[in-house]
């Protein structure tokens, strides 16, 4: 190892050479040189992939089951137990199999995609984190029945408006057609009539020339109630206060229950679900009478919010603007929802026939390839 000759008939001598800086360099630089060996061998090994862990992890992923569970001793020991087979850990499918089914089920999307013209819909929202995060939906067209649905791709930004949407949409294109994008083959962008995005499809179409911008319905109907909730203040202050007097309150609510039985509790209306906020109105134009005599038996010295709503009820035309909002509305906003729900029916029963579910949970592969989140599943 050295390549020196030692006088071996002395003890002395080996030792003294074995105290010497050249030998302890050898030997570490041997040690290593072995330990090199191993680690590439166990790599050579590893490189070889399990059938049953790739389809381990398929089935996980496919039915939304978080691959940290393998982590249970519980679960571990039945699958052994009931497979024969040794199971991964969570790490391993991690590192070795997400990526491999996340560029095959790419590779079958662009395959039946291929020469299909196409629509496009892209949504934004924030995340738990407050991240701007974006999704793209892709679908193709097809001239006798509805075609297959893709989340083709999801992306933080860092900003939203049109400029960050343009840029993502195009990258989503390449993505179908690397190289060599079919401008033409696009022909819907659906997307909702947030400003940017409407500033985003007009610059679009100078490049996707055949493409038609269309605006959600569901948000056009949303853009409505936003508007008759402005013109009416004092509606909007009732319903705003009285979905705060209940709200973590039990003692109200069994005095509610009790003062006003057989009738619900007061709806507690999100300003980004459509229609939330007529329905609130119609809710206390139906029961007005029932609602007064339970806030006039609370204390205004309880809450800032029952004094306000104690004002409204007093304010003259309350209770006809809530007849008026009523009358004007509920039939549409009936039609238009049940419209909506039709159509949300109809293409469940179409893609569960059709079982579309591994394309539906493309999401969670790409949430996986993006590392944005590690176990947490969203819905589309």
């Amino acid at each position: 190892m050295c390549e020196i000759k030692i006088k071996f008939e002395k003890k002395y001598n080996v030792s003294q050479h074995i105290k010497t800086d050249k030998h302890q360099k050898n030997v570490k630089r041997k040690n290593e040189q072995a330990q090199r060996k191993v680690q590439q061998l166990l790599t050579n090994q590893n490189s070889v992939k399990s059938n049953f862990n790739m389809d381990l992890c398929q089935a996980m992923v496919s039915a939304n089951i978080p691959l940290n569970k393998l982590s249970n001793n519980v679960f571990r020991t039945f699958l052994e137990k009931y497979t024969g087979k040794s199971i991964p850990m969570e790490a391993t499918l991690r590192k070795g199999y997400i990526d491999d089914i996340f560029n095959s089920t790419l590779d079958n999307m662009k395959m039946e995609i291929q020469q299909n013209k196409i629509w496009v819909s892209i949504d934004e929202t924030c995340d738990v984190e407050g991240r701007f995060i974006a999704n793209v939906i892709v679908g193709i067209l097809r001239p006798d029945c509805p075609g297959r649905i893709f989340l083709l791709h999801s992306e933080q930004l860092d900003k939203a408006n049109h400029s960050t949407i343009c840029k993502l949409f195009d990258k989503a294109m390449g993505i179908i057609w690397p190289g060599n994008i079919k401008y033409n083959n696009v022909l819907l962008f659906v997307s909702d009539a947030a400003p940017y995005m409407v500033k985003a499809g007009t610059v679009l179409k100078n490049f996707y020339t055949k493409m038609i911008h269309v605006t959600c319905c569901a948000h056009g109907f949303h853009r409505i109630a936003e508007q008759i909730r402005g013109q009416f203040g004092t509606v909007d202050e009732l319903i705003s206060n009285m979905k705060k007097i209940f709200r973590k309150a039990p003692y109200r609510v069994e005095m509610f229950k009790l003062e006003a039985p057989g009738i619900k509790l007061p709806p507690e209306p999100i300003i980004t679900l459509w229609g939330s906020w007529i329905e609130a109105v119609i809710y206390y134009c139906e029961n007005f009478r029932a609602i007064r005599h339970v806030v006039n038996c609370l204390d205004e010295n309880d809450a800032d919010s029952i004094r306000k709503v104690k004002l409204c009820i007093i304010k003259p035309g309350l209770e006809t603007n809530l007849a008026y909002i009523k009358r004007e509305m509920q039939q549409s906003h009936k039609i238009a929802r049940e419209r909506v729900n039709e159509r949300k029916i109809k293409s469940q029963k179409y893609y569960e026939k059709k079982e579309q579910s591994e394309d539906l949970n493309r999401k969670k592969l790409i949430l996986f390839k993006d590392k944005m989140q590690k176990n947490t599943f969203s819905a589309l």
